[in-house]
């Protein structure tokens, strides 16, 4: 009576696993019809108009999209060796104690700029020109 179970089980999975590949397939198709004809009237309406360029059918929008994946897309999966093993680097609180309270200096900037700021500014460009000459 088990093995019996066990068998209708292995034959429940396979068959719900060869559905679920038939119809990923079935979609995968159906967006790839989808996605040639959109780029088709997309480069239909927009091409011909602005760079005078001839139109395409349903096969050489394909041929365009599949064109542009490898020039500007690669082929999927590539990782640069750069980001290989490296994690971002993330900013712990204990690391971002010593920054807090920064800012609160910034609450005078207005007022320095107002004052003499625009002074400070031209004295520097002045020593500046001093030390070129």
């Amino acid at each position: 009576m088990t093995r019996e179970i066990e068998y209708e089980r292995k034959i429940k999975k396979f068959v719900t696993v060869a559905f679920k590949i038939f119809f990923g397939i079935v979609i995968a198709i159906l967006i790839a019809l989808l996605l040639g004809y959109v780029i088709m009237w997309l480069w239909n309406w927009l091409m011909p108009d602005l760079f005078g360029l001839p139109t395409v059918g349903y096969w050489k929008a394909v041929g365009i999209l599949v064109l542009a994946k490898f020039l500007f897309g690669g082929l999927g999966g590539h990782h640069s060796s750069k980001s290989k093993g490296k994690s971002k680097r993330r900013c712990r609180p204990k690391e971002a104690i010593p920054y807090r309270g920064e800012f609160s200096k910034w609450k005078h900037y207005e007022q320095f700029w107002e004052d003499e700021g625009e002074n400070a500014y031209k004295a520097y460009v002045e020593r500046l020109e001093q030390q070129d000459k």
